[in-house]
């Protein structure tokens, strides 16, 4: 075939878990695979899993993943036909593609002007009313000014949705309720898309009070091809990122579903797309939908597409960047079944879903069979840095139909283990366990309507965890007992490890530590085990070999489900996809933590402090903003903690932090 231009080696412009799934397809298709790596990422798995990997500097992605000229220059050097940006970083970023253009490397993706196009949201706008695709009331201008934006915002009526014009993902995004805070948001947002994009154009839409976040994926060729395969759900969310995706999107009318692929389709008609684009659309309750914007990339979503097709979109992605025609027409496409997606990550949902660092000091996954597949770019014992996206892998599954679909997810996030750091498997499980989104009650607003629900285990479940860890603990005798026996002299009193103490009551206790609650725990030994006593609360334990090679336990006859790793001065017990480490403690542990405030205010996480909104001496109130911290690409504000006066800086804007650092010293009102 003419135009054919065979892609013999890919240099793959991205880490993590989508650069592993490129370099799984693109190996398969028997193409040389090339990755480049900062120095944060000389050990990553995305390293591990290609034929040759190119150091590309510093763990700043300024400096290293974002540096074009570098990469290209790497890509000459390897000798790459063809560069893949995988999603996030340089993948919707027109000079990237322009570059690999004149460097005559093959970018995997549309051409330069389609990204230009879709690059703008408000440019995007204005191709899309020309091609007859539904919008969202809103100014998508060219005025810029605080003022300009205020006055519009007004115009459209409350609530409104203001938006980074140059981005994506949830940055420079702001919902206001009211011309009291519009001013201030509209300035955060700006700042927020400056960081994010170097671009803080807003533009601004009505806000939807109740909408569902549906997206179509369309594939094109260079031959005229344009196809769609189908819509995906992602209106669970939160800051405006997706935590929930499936495909299809449940209980929409056919007349809606085929309205929205054919809007889809000539959205990238009218703008001559080339490769994989994604079209988003947001949905009202009356089924009226209209167009957000068009990710001109790979989504991080795509694999439930992939389930439910049948089809390797990476696959599909190489062999249009090739010049061939598409693997399959519209009539040839077809859905099987339903597939759900979550994004695993490490950060705190008890916390506001704070971004969270550290090592993997346990990972494990189910096995990837009977529907479930795990796409992830980290093992045990990797770190989650500061200087990169804080997601660990993306769960899915997929089903005959959306319930089997969801049951399979449940079991599987139920048998994922996670510690070291906080994540969110717990929280994902509460999710897909939710009556409301077993219902297909969805919208963008599901997670802040169901808080209370999602937030933590029933109380009951705590005492399991906590009697089950107490269990665990005391299993270290059972482990001494049986050293005992081989002992020298296996039947001295002092080697036994039964329980018996020299002039002491039967009754013993232990004390075990919590995120700085201390849990006493108190327990006869008996034949059966050990028989927890307090408050009248009885529970008899017994503790079991697991499979998994851990401890189980089985509480008042019934088999504990969960497993539980026992080590050093600690336990972590695994339930419900939550990971829950107890430490035993000890009798010279420090009090410390028992005194009142210090009146430190201090660093959640690692971060640069992109403004400092106080000055010396300055009066506050509770909840007053003091501090911006910027990490892992999120603005985090720093509040006062009470009524009071900030009574020294300890840092000043541009500064890098760590995570505790002393940012400000804070002095309660009336002395307290």
């Amino acid at each position: 075939m003419s135009g054919i231009r065979t892609i013999r080696t890919l240099l793959i412009a991205n880490r993590g878990e989508i650069a592993c799934r490129i370099a799984r397809t693109a190996k398969a298709m028997g193409i040389r695979t090339v990755a480049v790596y900062s120095e944060a990422d000389a050990s990553a798995q995305h390293v591990a899993a290609v034929d040759a990997a190119y150091p590309i500097g510093p763990a700043e992605a300024a400096k290293s993943y974002l540096d074009i000229p570098r990469l290209i220059e790497t890509a000459r050097f390897a000798g790459a036909d063809a560069i893949h940006p995988g999603y996030g970083f340089l993948s919707e970023n027109a000079g990237f593609a322009k570059a690999c253009a004149e460097a005559g490397i093959v970018f995997v993706g549309p051409d330069v002007p389609a990204i230009e196009a879709m690059g703008s949201k408000a440019a995007a706008k204005e191709i899309m009313a020309r091609a007859a695709v539904p919008l969202v009331p809103g100014y998508h201008g060219g005025e810029q000014d605080i003022g300009i934006l205020k006055k519009e915002a007004l115009a459209i009526g409350f609530p409104v949705l203001l938006k980074a014009s140059a981005g994506g993902g949830g940055k420079g995004m702001r919902v206001v309720e009211s011309e009291p805070d519009l001013e201030a948001e509209i300035a955060a947002a700006k700042r927020e898309a400056k960081a994010a994009f170097g671009d803080d154009r807003m533009l601004i839409e009505k806000y939807l009070t109740r909408p569902r976040h549906v997206e179509v994926q369309v594939f094109a060729d260079r031959h005229g091809n344009v196809v769609h395969l189908f819509e995906r759900d992602c209106s669970v969310q939160r800051r405006h990122q997706k935590v929930v995706e499936e495909a299809p999107a449940p209980g929409l009318a056919e007349e809606i579903r085929s309205a929205m692929a054919e809007a889809a389709v000539n959205a990238a008609k009218a703008i001559d797309y080339v490769g994989a684009g994604t079209v988003e659309f947001i949905m009202d309750e009356d089924g009226s939908f209209y167009f957000m914007e068009m990710n001109t990339r790979l989504q991080v979503e795509h694999p439930v597409t992939e389930m439910i097709t049948g089809q390797d979109l990476v696959a599909w992605q190489l062999r249009v960047a090739e010049g061939h025609v598409l693997p399959l027409s519209q009539g040839e496409i077809r859905p099987n079944g339903h597939a759900v997606e979550v994004r695993i990550y490490a950060e705190d949902p008890a916390r506001d879903f704070l971004p969270q660092t550290g090592h993997l000091t346990r990972l494990a996954f189910p096995a990837e069979e009977d529907g479930i597949r795990v796409d992830s770019g980290v093992v045990e014992g990797d770190a989650v840095t500061v200087h990169y996206d804080p997601m660990i892998a993306k769960l899915i599954a997929h089903g005959r139909d959306r319930t089997e679909a969801l049951r399979k997810l449940s079991r599987a996030l139920e048998e994922t283990r996670i510690a070291g750091l906080a994540n969110n498997v717990a929280y994902l499980k509460r999710i897909v366990d939710h009556p409301a989104f077993a219902a297909g009650e969805l919208d963008t607003r599901f997670i802040e309507r169901h808080g209370a629900d999602l937030a933590a285990p029933p109380r009951d479940e705590e005492r399991l965890h906590r009697i089950a860890a107490a269990a665990a603990m005391e299993a270290q005798r059972v482990a001494a007992a049986e050293m005992a026996r081989h002992s020298r002299d296996p039947f001295s009193p002092w080697a036994l490890a039964h329980g018996w103490r020299l002039n002491d009551s039967p009754l013993h206790r232990i004390t075990l530590l919590r995120d700085g609650e201390e849990i006493e725990r108190a327990y006869r030994i008996v034949a059966a085990g050990y028989l927890f006593e307090n408050d009248g609360d009885a529970a008899l334990v017994t503790i079991l070999p697991s499979a998994q090679g851990g401890y189980a336990v089985r509480i008042d006859g019934v088999t504990f489900e969960g497993e539980l790793r026992a080590g050093g001065d600690g336990v972590t017990l695994f339930s419900g996809g939550a990971a829950h480490r107890y430490h035993l403690k000890s009798a010279l542990a420090s009090g410390a933590d028992a005194g009142e405030d210090s009146g430190h205010v201090t660093a959640p996480m690692p971060g640069k402090l992109i403004a400092v909104q106080v000055a010396a001496g300055a009066e506050v109130s509770k909840g007053d903003p003091l501090m911006l911290l910027e990490a892992m690409k999120m603005e985090h504000v720093i509040r006062a903690p009470e009524d009071g006066v900030v009574a020294a800086l300890h840092f000043a804007a541009g500064d890098q932090v760590e995570e505790g650092a002393d940012l400000l010293l804070f002095e309660k009102a009336g002395g307290g």
